[in-house]
């Protein structure tokens, strides 16, 4: 490959229209297409993106089949789950939007991602997300044994534990998300990005709202953890391996164990949104280290 050439598959051209349900079509189009040109050419994969994509008539028949069959077990059988994940996307349009925004979240935020169908196939913070999203309906309706059971699947086949009480916003990217913990009363605002082994937890036993609440347009780097029912402000970002306990302004950074706010020129106070632009290390211009 040249050099300076990207691997990274050129971007598609937006959907048509804001409107949810054309921006559905549009998408689960693009996924069929993409699906239609991997069977091609790759004959080994034909069945498999058939019987998970192609054979259906819209993103949430999909949905609602690859889930069941990958959190199914001997004893909560794919019928169930499929027929549940599907009753639960189709009585509730906003949970079809979210997924279309979590699916247009890491085409366009990762580089790895190749296509909207390699997300919805193989991209398991993706689908921890969308299994999440149901389990909290199951909770709001309090169906909570079965929010719970559906929350312990989750959490052995993704390695992703989010209680089923935690709210979620839509356009929410979990790079590459092993070992992500999210608590019960925690809060995550729209378009915010989160790296692996981030925990949003609390700092106790002490019952009552006791987790962190994400604003809009966070990034939260890898390894962060987020202790107690602090306020994480909109567009701010949380440097990898950070421990923070105390609140953390809009447009801020914060790094460090115990975290700290970076300080410096007014680059610091951050006019992109992180949560899009994944960019990690813009604070390092205003770093000085002290020996």
């Amino acid at each position: 490959m040249p050099a300076g050439e990207s691997r990274h598959p050129s971007q598609p051209p937006p959907p048509p229209a804001a409107d949810p349900e054309e921006a559905a079509s549009w998408l689960w189009a693009e996924i069929k297409a993409e699906s239609r040109r991997d069977a091609e050419s790759e004959p080994a994969l034909a069945s498999y993106l058939y019987s998970t994509i192609l054979s259906h008539s819209s993103l949430e028949r999909s949905l609602a089949f690859h889930l069941g069959n990958k959190l199914c077990s001997s004893t909560l059988l794919s019928t169930l789950l499929y027929d549940l994940f599907l009753n639960t996307f189709s009585a509730d349009p906003d949970l079809r939007s979210a997924a279309v925004a979590d699916l247009r979240a890491a085409r366009s935020r990762d580089p790895a991602c190749a296509s909207f169908s390699h997300c919805l196939l193989n991209y398991k913070g993706f689908l921890a997300c969308q299994a999440h999203r149901v389990a909290h309906k199951l909770w709001t309706q309090s169906r909570r044994p079965l929010a719970l059971a559906l929350q312990s699947r989750i959490s052995d086949v993704f390695a992703v534990d989010i209680h089923p009480g935690a709210k979620l916003g839509k356009g929410i990217l979990f790079d590459h998300a092993t070992g992500v913990v999210v608590g019960e009363t925690a809060v995550i605002g729209d378009n915010v990005s989160i790296l692996h082994h981030v925990t949003l937890g609390g700092t106790g036993k002490a019952g009552g709202d006791r987790h962190p609440k994400i604003g809009d347009g966070v990034l939260i780097g890898a390894g962060a953890t987020i202790l107690g029912n602090v306020k994480i402000g909109e567009g701010a970002k949380i440097g990898a391996g950070s421990v923070v306990l105390m609140e953390v302004p809009p447009r801020a950074t914060a790094v460090g164990n115990p975290a700290r706010l970076v300080e410096g020129k007014e680059a610091s106070k951050l006019e992109e949104c992180p949560g899009m632009s994944m960019d990690h290390t813009s604070f390092m211009a205003d770093w000085s280290y002290t020996i």
